[in-house]
């Protein structure tokens, strides 16, 4: 999983501008991400599902997992690799009881104690920050590089770090012993997302591998 989880795409729909995602998300693998997660706030259940069925058979076309942000009911309706939940939505027990062993359960953390439970209780990987300023969520607390470190060595399980990330700061991050990268803006708010792609990539495997 971990070669897996290098450049992370979150999908946005703030950002598409007339485009559809399904084609954003299609540019974003052709451009060598190597982690999908559908992440929708407004649709209503019928059209999110829908959509979850395209860009799922997308990502399985491209052999790159899938996940569903918090909502485990698509996740198991369209048979999804997984599904990301935060601090505030169920707790991972329950997801692994809904989903079952096999499926990916990710979870967002910001502290060593949240970090520490969700692994307990059965998370496969951590998203943690923000780690930069970010504007996609405005509930998002800063983690400073020191308490991502004390993070990713106080797990066994793999962590991404999120927000704010882009190609000009992700090398700040080397050394900090995360394995790869979650971003929104960085990919999918550009005019070109598959050279966006790219670029970040080949940023994020030089701090993180070189």
């Amino acid at each position: 999983m971990y070669d897996e989880l290098l450049l992370y795409g979150v999908t946005d729909r703030h950002w598409l501008n007339g485009r559809r995602l399904y084609d954003d998300v299609k540019e974003s693998l052709d451009g060598g991400v190597t982690f999908i997660q559908l992440r929708e706030k407004t649709l209503d259940e019928e059209t999110f599902l829908l959509e979850a069925k395209e860009i799922k058979s997308l990502c399985e076309a491209y052999h790159v997992p899938f996940v569903i942000n918090d909502n485990v009911d698509i996740a198991k309706k369209i048979n999804a690799d997984g599904v990301h939940v935060g601090q505030d939505d169920m707790n991972v027990e329950d997801v692994r009881r809904i989903l079952g062993e096999e499926k990916i359960i990710g979870v967002s953390a910001s502290s060593v104690e949240e970090a520490l439970c969700a692994e307990k209780g059965g998370a496969d990987y951590l998203g943690v920050g923000a780690v930069f300023p970010t504007s996609s969520k405005d509930d998002a607390s800063d983690v400073s590089f020191e308490i991502l470190k004390e993070i990713c060595e106080a797990v066994s399980i793999p962590v991404i770090a999120i927000g704010g990330i882009s190609k000009e700061n992700v090398h700040k991050l080397s050394g900090t012993g995360i394995v790869g990268i979650a971003v929104i803006s960085a990919i999918f708010g550009k005019e070109d997302i598959k050279q966006a792609a790219i670029d970040l990539k080949k940023e994020t495997r030089k701090a993180l591998y070189d």
